[in-house]
């Protein structure tokens, strides 16, 4: 059987600019209404990012076999020679010639405030993306992406009978109570953290009981209280693993969504599974970017039984 896993999400940039003084010593409350400032910000980095990349890059860390279907822009060159790097495949990515690929722009102070930019691009064009000419597949994920390919390729892998997760993100607000339910009923796992999640009842009406009671499992996390996984009418705590530091937590969740999607193919238990996404979460966040954490399959292997006493 297969073992490849489609990941439909976005590819952007992240252009990440440090402002040295306070957006409070420089924003007037009583002049909010007519802004015209400018910072000065002596630090620049571009990071690579976006749902499906990060997801990718973890997932094939660990031994999976990640393809990623997804939109870039004109200035992609440099993203497709890093995937060729990396050995992920990148046949299912569309390039939008009359497009930029889409990128955040973050400026943050030095309380860590931010005031972020994001320009979707190529992005916008997901929905050109088909999940049937893909070829065989084990399982898939729709996360973060534009709004239509969400809505386009949730129903492709449904009508495929292509297991999928549905992973909202920070798009959830784009959507309708009606269209959510849409997403859940076609899923066969959601996983959400725990804000998204209340959101996602709160918008469609429905209880946990009744979300998780239309899913194979539902994946809830708690940032340092752990997460959870409902199925079969049962809970699983998936404790916390303690990282070695606390550095940036950007694409923590992808990292936790790739231990999901290895578990996934790889037939694993639930329990094993939470745990191992767990870990993923906490390697990645001990280092600064959503792709610059470096680990092989064995050393994960290792840390995983180092942490829980026995190897996955």
């Amino acid at each position: 059987m297969t073992k490849t896993t489609l990941i439909c999400g976005s590819l952007a940039f992240d252009k990440i600019m440090q402002y040295n003084g306070r957006f409070g010593e420089t924003l007037l409350a009583d002049q909010l209404h007519k802004v015209n400032v400018s910072f000065l910000v002596p630090t620049l980095r571009t990071e690579y990012g976006g749902c499906s990349a990060n997801i990718a890059y973890n997932l094939k860390m660990l031994g999976g076999e990640p393809l990623i279907m997804a939109t870039i822009g004109q200035d992609g060159g440099e993203y497709l020679e890093r995937f060729d790097k990396l050995g992920i495949e990148t046949r299912a990515i569309r390039k939008i010639a009359h497009s930029y690929t889409a990128q955040c722009f973050v400026t943050a102070d030095l309380d860590n405030n931010q005031i972020n930019a994001f320009h979707p691009g190529a992005m916008e064009f997901a929905h050109e993306n088909n999940v049937g000419d893909q070829g065989a597949l084990r399982v898939a994920i729709i996360a973060p992406d534009g709004r239509g390919g969400m809505i386009k390729h949730a129903r492709d892998c449904a009508a495929l009978k292509v297991p999928f997760m549905f992973d909202p993100g920070q798009q959830l607000p784009m959507f309708s109570g009606d269209e959510l339910i849409e997403f859940i009923n076609q899923a066969t796992y959601v996983a959400a953290n725990d804000y998204e999640f209340e959101m996602l009842m709160d918008r469609t009406g429905l209880s946990l009981a009744d979300i998780a009671g239309r899913l194979e499992a539902l994946i809830i996390t708690r940032g340092e209280k752990g997460s959870e996984i409902h199925t079969g009418g049962k809970r699983h705590e998936i404790p916390c693993v303690q990282a070695a530091a606390v550095v940036d937590p950007t694409g923590c969740g992808d990292a936790y969504r790739a231990g999901l999607l290895f578990g996934i193919t790889n037939e694993l238990d639930w329990p094993t599974t939470g745990r191992l996404a767990s870990l993923m979460g906490a390697i990645k966040i001990a280092h600064q970017g959503g792709q610059n954490h470096v680990v092989t399959a064995a050393q994960i292997a290792d840390k995983f039984e180092a942490e829980f006493g026995y190897r996955f």
